[in-house]
């Protein structure tokens, strides 16, 4: 019978776990292992008289082994693809890692933001020039086209042409990239000053509009896999999650930690629901709930592993390898556990932000023409 790579895999890890189990049966070691104590003395000796006899493999042990090997063998059935509608393509399944919102970048991310608006503000108190000198004139030219330029990526939407000159992930980027550079030269033009009202009103609408850039760029990391715009969905998280879940099962160890999973993923999964309510719970109490059930489960851990140590006889490389090892399965099940639950929040605040986002970016543009008109004019 021709098997497959899978299927050859699984056949030797299950005669190797075959022979594994005969030699440990000659040599009279206790396997598979019981539950450790810490009030069992370590060393071979002591469970050689424990025990009295060798231990034997049985015969049920080899009948689960051969049943593996015949399951093994079998070549695995192939997954019905789901229907689609007419004309659109089938949605792809992200990578469980790829789906993890990256965190790490975002507060790199943010914590740049903060020290450019800082640094602007600092050379703007060195008063190296004066705001209505030529450099901070055309600082403001330049800082002008930056934040014109951003237009390009909505544009790039609704005018087909424009298509052509690239993927639409270098447009976000260079969305991003425009947001950020533009208001910042519009700072150092101003000198954090305002001087006038419709310097004023301009001044604030680019605040705001580059604020609300800030948050939804915070919003899109969290509804799509990348900045490729590959979307994810409900049922792909729901599908990570239950890849976290069947991993958490390693944790039989230690079952209070598996309880307190499941019951956080019961209580945040139980009233999933869009009402203003519903999402300020999701947004406000949720991770705070997560941080706390995730502190829990962490010192629980670290009590179970002490004990198991003990008994087994680890040295401290090994506990703590282990004990990371069982924190990260705890954290990614926590985190699958919230993103899927936060999910429809995301979505929701998405659109709202979408639906305010576009009126500010025109009010931005119409305050921006008659402030350079009112700089020319007078």
């Amino acid at each position: 019978m021709a098997l497959s790579n899978s299927a050859y895999s699984n056949v030797s890890t299950v005669q190797y776990v075959s022979k594994f189990l005969r030699k440990k049966g000659r040599r009279g070691i206790d396997w598979p292992p019981r539950d450790p104590s810490p009030g069992i003395p370590r060393g071979r000796g002591h469970e050689r008289r424990r025990m009295g006899s060798m231990l034997e493999v049985t015969a049920e042990d080899m009948a689960v082994a051969e049943a593996a090997v015949t399951a093994a063998a079998k070549p695995a059935p192939a997954r019905e693809a789901r229907p689609t509608a007419p004309g659109k393509l089938p949605e792809a399944r992200p990578d469980p890692e790829a789906a993890k919102p990256p965190r790490r970048r975002d507060g790199l991310l943010y914590a740049l933001l903060a020290g450019l608006v800082l640094g602007a503000w600092g050379i703007t108190r060195l008063r190296l020039y004066d705001t209505k000198s030529d450099f901070a004139y055309w600082l403001g030219v330049a800082g002008g086209v930056m934040m014109l330029l951003l237009l390009s990526y909505p544009l790039r939407k609704y005018w087909r042409p424009m298509a052509r000159l690239g993927s639409g992930k270098y447009f976000f980027v260079a969305h991003m990239v425009l947001g950020i550079g533009g208001p910042l030269l519009i700072l150092l033009h101003s000198n954090f000053e305002i001087g006038s009202l419709n310097a004023g009103v301009a001044f604030f609408s680019m605040a705001i509009v580059a604020l609300s850039g800030v948050a939804g760029r915070f919003l899109y990391v969290r509804l799509h896999q990348n900045l490729h715009g590959v979307k994810l969905s409900l049922g792909a998280l729901r599908e990570t999650l239950d890849v976290e879940n069947a991993a958490a099962a390693r944790l039989r160890f230690a079952p209070t930690v598996l309880e307190r999973l499941q019951a956080f993923e019961q209580w945040a999964l139980a009233r999933p629901s869009i009402k203003p309510h519903a999402m300020a719970r999701n947004v406000f109490v949720l991770p705070p709930r997560r941080w706390r059930a995730e502190w829990d489960c962490h010192a629980e851990l670290r009590r179970r592993l002490v004990l198991v140590a003990h008994a087994e006889g680890w040295s401290r490389r090994k506990f703590e390898v282990r004990l990371k090892a069982s924190r990260k399965l705890v954290h990614d099940y926590l985190e699958a556990a919230q993103r899927t639950a936060q999910f429809s929040t995301w979505e929701r605040l998405f659109s709202l932000w979408h639906v305010a986002h576009v009126p500010i970016v025109y009010m931005l543009v119409i305050s921006a023409i008659a402030h350079i008109v009112a700089v020319h004019a007078y």
